[in-house]
């Protein structure tokens, strides 16, 4: 009989999460992880079995548009994937909008979201796009000071019933590009009480959500991202009917082929303004943040899942007569990507309990600022991290990596948009600059001395520790002499030192916290700083980038 390669199988997410329990166990207050533990269990137990099976099985399965019916009437329908439809009451159910919102927990209660996201999204098939705007909605539409707005949409938004929640798409992105909204061509007339939108959106994720914010500009007000306003649309009208809405198609994308991303053009579309006629990218700013730290969980979910099914694997496949595990150099690669992910993963929760103690008020002095420079450094280290990891998995793989009915492809196809939605890592460099007030990082080594302080007296962490206070101080000072044009052509080099630098940090904290329950994350820690993460480049002469693409 010939040989048959047994797959990669997964377990119970949460039981088998070494990080995540060694993680919750020193920052939820005990009473608080019991009271969670039993959806973390359901949730992971669903995450590695059931939603795990059914999205292998249904991979080739994509959202349908059905532009009219069978008379002539457009209808503009877009028929969802059978795993979003099973997804979404799992999601209003568990509470992974309402947590931040009703804040069961206290502070905390954001840990508990997004430990849950962190578990259910690899086996989603990304239904955290449409959740991740939907948190960002709820958000800015509570602290927009629109009473009226608020008390219709916060209570579908953070519903846990699912046959009264609502999700929100976020319409930005027009075919004058995404990254400089100031540029947006969407019209807002007033035809006496009521505004109506008129423009072309060109990508707009979760296109079949009931409400979504979106940029426009009321007529006669002047270029550029002041001239533009917040507005709060909802899908369809009290009939059911589009509200002057167009589908003219879905997307046809690398990844996240399950998110019913769509080409539209609003036609008169009834719109609410949230805050205001002006200053529309300052008020959905909110959004933004919220968004981009549910980015930041994605890619640590995504490097998780990965590294999952390629430790299983190496343990099955037998090479040269041994597992790959026994593999000295498979060994050396997979544990490359494990110190990676458990950085990455200390990084994006850092970002998560920062904002949870916002929310409830609860900051210590200076940390609001911190939480300000760690939002879009965090988002853009992790995009790459999880991109180069997912890549390195595949090729653990070998030729099944690359074979689509595995499912492992669609690994590396959902990590890679990662770094490119809300932000690319060069326009959140760039805010990363704008945000270094006096071109200080002071708050990013504040923050790096007080996690690697972790390390004194601890020899294993010692070299760990100070690996990531010298990279974090040597990327200040060099902000500090650099030429404004030298720091925008450095930008980037500078936000992934200060990502891997805290990174490192807070992995060193973690590692002296739980030396007997986890001693893993010391040996992590110092495989993290053997990679090296001072990326800062002295030797670069000014113009050579220009004449190397000239």
């Amino acid at each position: 009989m010939s040989f048959t390669q047994s797959p990669p199988e997964l377990g119970n997410q949460w039981r088998q999460d070494r990080v995540l329990r060694s993680y919750l166990a020193r920052k939820l207050p005990r009473d608080v992880l019991a009271a969670a533990e039993a959806d973390l269990d359901e949730l992971g137990g669903l995450a590695g079995g059931p939603l795990f099976e059914r999205q292998l099985a249904e991979r080739a399965i994509e959202p349908a548009l059905t532009s009219w019916d069978p008379w002539g009437r457009r209808v503009d329908r877009i028929e969802l994937t059978p795993l979003w439809k099973t997804v979404a009451p799992l999601a209003a159910e568990k509470g992974l909008i309402s947590l931040a919102y009703d804040r069961p927990y206290g502070a905390p209660s954001r840990l508990v979201q997004m430990a849950l996201v962190y578990l259910l999204e690899p086996s989603s098939d990304v239904y955290a796009c449409p959740l991740a705007m939907t948190d960002g909605a709820a958000k800015t539409l509570a602290v927009s000071g629109n009473a009226a707005l608020a008390a219709r949409a916060l209570p579908r938004l953070t519903s846990r019933d699912p046959a009264f929640a609502w999700t929100s798409g976020q319409w930005m992105t027009e075919k004058t590009g995404g990254s400089d909204v100031g540029i947006s061509e969407t019209v807002a007339r007033c035809d006496g009480t009521d505004w109506r939108l008129y423009g072309t959106k060109w990508f707009t994720s979760a296109t079949t959500s009931e409400m979504a914010l979106t940029l426009g500009r009321p007529a006669g007000n002047p270029d550029g991202g002041s001239g533009l306003a917040l507005f709060y649309v909802e899908t369809r009208r009290e009939d059911g009917s589009p509200n002057g809405i167009v589908i003219h198609r879905l997307k046809e994308k690398l990844g996240t082929r399950s998110v019913p991303t769509a080409e539209l053009t609003l036609d008169g579309t009834l719109a609410f303004p949230v805050k205001g006629l002006t200053d529309g990218v300052r008020n959905i700013s909110p959004m933004l943040q919220i968004t981009r730290t549910w980015n930041t969980i994605g890619a640590v979910a995504g490097m998780r899942r990965a590294l999952a099914l390629a430790l299983d694997y190496a343990k099955k496949r037998v090479a040269f007569g041994a597992p790959l595990s026994a593999k000295p150099l498979h060994a050396e690669t997979l544990a490359d990507l494990a110190a990676v992910f458990e950085g990455a993963f200390h990084l994006g929760f850092r970002v998560v309990e920062l904002l949870g103690r916002e929310e409830a008020g609860s900051l210590a002095e200076g940390e609001g600022e911190l939480l300000r420079l760690l939002t879009p450094v965090a988002k853009l280290t992790t995009g790459k991290q999880v991109v180069a990891v997912t890549s390195e998995v595949l090729e653990a793989f070998g030729g099944a990596g690359y074979v689509e009915d595995t499912g492992l492809p669609r690994l590396l196809r959902d990590a890679q948009v990662l770094p490119i939605w809300e932000g690319t890592t060069n326009v959140l460099s760039l805010d990363l600059l704008r945000a270094a007030r006096g071109g200080s990082l002071a708050p990013l080594v504040h923050e790096v001395d007080r996690a690697a302080a972790g390390a004194e007296g601890d020899e294993r962490l010692a070299h760990a520790a100070n690996a990531a206070r010298a990279a974090i101080r040597h990327a200040d000072a060099w902000l500090a002499r650099a030429s404004r044009g030298d720091a925008e052509a450095g930008g980037r080099r500078l936000a992934l030192t200060a990502g891997l630098a805290l990174e490192l940090a807070l992995l060193v904290e973690h590692a002296a916290f739980a030396p007997a329950a986890d001693g893993r994350s010391a040996l992590a820690a110092a495989r993290f700083a053997r990679r090296g993460v001072d990326l800062i480049d002295e030797a670069s002469p000014r113009g050579e980038a220009a004449a190397l693409i000239a």
